[in-house]
């Protein structure tokens, strides 16, 4: 089974360091919720670095000094601008049936286009994938806006049943929404919610494959204002 975890925010410059620190998070994150794919933690993944031509350049795994020249070599390529962010590439492999890629663009000032980080997980079909830790982990290491996980039939669900449009803010099975979204669920909606450390919450939309669901509590948050696109051009990080 294919899953995307994904988190989006508004223009938020950071210095380099800090993207690596948050992506070390991200990593150690995905390898603790993922045992499954390899049993020795870290170790027994195989990492390797996707470059923008698709050049491949091994890590084993990566830590937050590889990831940080991975990412200042991001930075110094020709058509890199401080107002997109910086991307970044990785594609982790562990038993046969497991993979995860993860790709991200972050510490930007963009006026129109999302930051982002987004996991796809691929699991054997009869694993257990913990999908509300994953994206409590990446609300954590991001603090992003809103996030999700989600996938095609999802996707599919909302833009027909929905009228969704890509780039604005939805859920998926389970969401993730800022504590400005967040303020505006209104009680009668039915989601369980839990509150995060970090700030924000998880909604618990519905049991995988239950597209319907889904796209009801959709419309509910939609109605409620909690998934109001961010204000173009953008100029904050979060609601």
């Amino acid at each position: 089974m294919r899953r995307v975890v994904r988190g989006f925010w508004g223009p938020r410059p950071e210095p380099v360091e800090r993207l690596a620190e948050r992506w070390s998070a991200t990593l150690d994150g995905l390898v603790r919720l993922l045992p499954a794919a390899g049993e020795g933690g870290a170790a027994s993944w195989t990492w390797r670095y996707a470059g923008p031509a698709g050049a491949v350049r091994p890590g084993s795994p990566p830590d937050t000094a590889s990831l940080l020249d991975a990412l200042r070599a991001a930075r110094a390529a020709e058509d890199w601008s401080d107002r997109t962010g910086t991307g970044l590439r990785l594609v982790a492999e562990g038993v046969p049936g497991w993979k995860a890629e993860l790709s991200g663009v972050a510490g930007g000032s963009p006026e129109n286009l999302l930051q982002s980080i987004v996991i796809a997980v691929e699991s054997p079909d009869d694993a257990e994938v913990p999908d509300a830790e994953l994206l409590a982990a990446v609300a954590e290491s991001w603090q992003p806006d809103f996030g999700d996980v989600t996938d095609d039939d999802v996707m599919d669900a909302l833009e027909d049943d929905a009228d969704f449009m890509a780039g604005e803010p939805s859920v998926g099975w389970v969401g993730f929404l800022s504590p400005g979204r967040a303020a505006r669920v209104p009680d009668s909606s039915g989601i369980p919610r839990k509150e995060l450390a970090g700030g924000g919450v998880l909604l618990h939309v519905a049991d995988p494959g239950d597209t319907a669901a889904v796209v009801r509590a959709y419309v509910v948050l939609k109605e409620a204002g909690a998934l109001e696109p961010l204000p173009r051009p953008l100029d904050r990080a979060v609601l």
